[in-house]
Formats: structure tokens, sequence, C-alpha cells
């Protein structure tokens, strides 16, 4: 059994293909790894929420979050979650709860997990599943900023004890305009808790962003 195992693992590496540069037979090469590595920058919501971004949603980082999230390259969370960690630790207080923006039924049942959470697992965190979509809302690409606000709109709910004003971060795998994060600011607050920031993996370019000092820096 054993031996099949490892044939399977095998197998499964020589197949694979990295999402940087194309080389067949690795998960993910060295030199596309050190893509990887966070360069944290900080955007404002238009809801005035600071969202820390451990990368730039370009390039290598863009092709590996969707190779995960359309590919099921799980595998990829373990070096995505070592960027994410560098920033949560440099942002989430001791005591703040590290909460998912929830993942939508549709995707689930597609993938068979929840991306933000597995990121937040794999930076080493426990996932505080307390947000609940409260209706259904329309497919976000391809809406401008004004559109995707509405569509979002009163879509959450925060579930669980009320929050006594315990401090929170929200989580999200990617960072758009930012709408989702607000929404998910507002039904916490609501809740009682207080969200000090939101943490993303990734920020897509022409946020107006500003580069934060370099992690360890």
């Amino acid at each position: 059994m054993m031996t099949a195992i490892g044939a399977e693992a095998l197998a499964l590496l020589l197949a694979a293909v990295c999402p940087g540069c194309d080389s067949v037979g690795t998960l993910l090469c060295g030199e596309c790894r050190r893509m990887l590595i966070a360069d944290p920058l900080e955007i404002r919501t238009d809801g005035g929420l600071v969202v820390h971004a451990a990368l730039r949603y370009e390039g290598v980082v863009a092709r590996s979050i969707r190779r995960v999230k359309e590919d099921g390259a799980t595998m990829l969370t373990r070096p995505l979650g070592d960027a994410l960690a560098q920033v949560l630790a440099r942002h989430a207080p001791l005591d703040a709860l590290v909460v998912p923006v929830p993942t939508s039924r549709a995707a689930f049942r597609r993938r068979g997990y929840r991306v933000p959470e597995l990121l937040i697992r794999r930076a080493g965190y426990p996932a505080e599943r307390m947000l609940r979509p409260s209706r259904r809302t329309r497919d976000q690409r391809g809406l401008d900023r004004e559109e995707r606000a509405r569509n979002v709109a009163g879509s959450l709910r925060a579930v669980g004890a009320p929050g006594e004003g315990r401090q929170v971060v929200i989580v999200d795998d990617v960072v758009t305009t930012g709408s989702t994060l607000d929404e998910a600011a507002r039904a916490l607050r609501t809740a009682g808790f207080r969200p000090v920031c939101a943490v993303a993996l990734a920020a897509t370019p022409g946020h107006g962003d500003t580069r934060e000092m370099p992690v360890g820096g």
C-alpha cells in the first residue's frame, strides 16, 4: 500500500507544472517561490478600513492564487500562507480574533475547501468562522467599484456571542475594491466587535497603495 501511495505521489510531482514559469516536475520552483515572499503594502477601502496586503496580485502571485482557487493546488497555500503569516504577525493584536471572509456555498461545493480559512491555518492562526452570508450576491467579476459595493451591501451577518468590543482582524485572499471587506467590517461592528484592520494575501494593482516597511525592518 505504501509503495502504491509513494508511486502516486511521485506521479503527481512529475505531472506538476510551476505556476510561475511552467517548469515541469515541480509544484513551485525556487526562483518563483522567492516571488511569494511578503512585500507588504497598505491600502484603505472606501469605508476607511485599513488593509495590509502581503503581496501584489500580479505575475507569479496571481497565477499561484488562481492555481489554488481554480485547479485545487492546495499545496501552494503553504508558501502563500507563509507570506500571510508575516503580515498577520505584524498587524494582528495578540488577543484579536482572526475572521475570514466567508466563501460562497457554490464556491465551497466546487472546491471542497474555503480558501481564506485554509490560508489562515497555513499561516498558523485559528480561523474564527464568525461571518455568514445573509443573502445571495452576484459574482463580483466584471462589476465596477459602485456596482461591487451595492452588490455586497447587507449581504453578511455575524454569528455567535455578542462581540462586547472584542478586537477582530478580517482576512481575505485577494482585495480588489475592498467592498467585501467593508461589508464584513459592518456586520462585525453591528454585532459589537471592533475591527482593527483587514489583512489580505494580495491586492490588485491600482489602489494608490503605500509600501510598508519591509518585514523585519
